[in-house]
């Protein structure tokens, strides 16, 4: 019995240092969680002038860009997953992986070949670990990107797109990423940024469209232009994902926090009964040594 009361001591003892980690874990999160949504409310202004200026130009310019342009075929197709850098994050990694890997799927029975591009190393870590081939890999800044990373990113993936695909270019590149809804809700998206899509507005076509004079040309406005909507759409899909990450972590560790409350007050209550046990029992040898005193001496006499 001592024994046993020993080893669930020492059980409360691990869960209680367990719990203090996912505590402060949670609470670190939170706090990323806070800038990672201010960041994006700041750039959301900016976010939102750009594509009205990409749709007013689009919609005002004859000329046929390549990032507008829809391919005859599409016969090469580029997949940018974005995962997590680190773990202890739920379901967070395996959701955009599991969704990713269906899209592969499609694309390749619809006879496409399919280049990969991931962000964070848990995504790296599965590719490796199934010998699957990724083009380009980035980790290092899941939870807290900056433009500059994103920048890097997305150069890549222009790169590819503006490259013919005899030389190994493609004709379409899809984004795998987590939108953050809520802190209770990350939702697995796929989303295509190239070929561009311009959506109009149903209230601005009412009105009359205006005349637009391009300077230094059309193709000059739209390459500058189109360049860093694309960007920003990447900078974006990356801190949306960020912003997720840290929400799945925090619900995550609050899950292992309550969890680990809940087996504490298990261990303590098997821990009080193995204790008054014992006691029960010493109480019960002492009697019992006491009644066996008495009839000796009672003999005895």
């Amino acid at each position: 019995m001592a024994a046993s009361l020993r080893e669930l001591r020492e059980r409360n003892r691990s869960v209680r240092a367990t719990q203090k980690i996912t505590r402060a874990m949670e609470l670190i999160a939170a706090s990323r969680i806070t800038k990672a949504q201010q960041a994006a409310l700041q750039a959301l202004p900016y976010t939102r002038e750009l594509n009205r200026a990409v749709e007013a130009v689009a919609a005002g310019s004859k000329v046929r860009h390549p990032l507008l342009t829809e391919p005859d075929e599409i016969r090469r197709s580029a997949v940018l997953v974005v995962t997590s850098d680190r773990g202890l994050a739920g379901a967070y990694s395996s959701n955009v992986i599991r969704m990713a890997e269906r899209l592969t799927q499609t694309l390749s029975h619809q006879g496409r070949v399919v280049d990969t591009y991931i962000c964070g190393r848990k995504g790296l870590a599965y590719y490796k670990f199934r010998g699957r081939e990724v083009v380009k890999g980035w980790d290092g800044f899941s939870d807290k990107p900056t433009y500059t990373q994103s920048d890097a990113v997305a150069g890549v993936l222009l790169q590819a797109f503006r490259k013919p695909t005899e030389e190994g270019g493609v004709d379409e590149i899809q984004v795998v990423y987590t939108r953050f809804e809520s802190m209770l809700r990350q939702e697995a998206r796929i989303r295509r940024i190239l070929p561009l899509r311009v959506v109009h507005n149903k209230d601005e076509e009412r009105q009359a469209t205006p005349l637009y004079e391009f300077e230094p040309s059309e193709e000059i406005v739209l390459d500058r232009l189109l360049d860093l909507y694309i960007r920003n759409r990447v900078h974006f899909y990356l801190m949306q994902a960020a912003a997720s990450e840290l929400a799945s972590k925090q619900t995550a560790m609050k899950s292992a926090t309550d969890n680990a409350q809940q087996l504490i007050e298990e261990l303590t209550r098997q821990a009080n009964q193995a204790r008054q046990g014992q006691i029960t029992q010493e109480i019960t040898e002492i009697v019992g040594g006491v009644q066996a005193l008495s009839e000796a001496k009672t003999r005895n006499e």
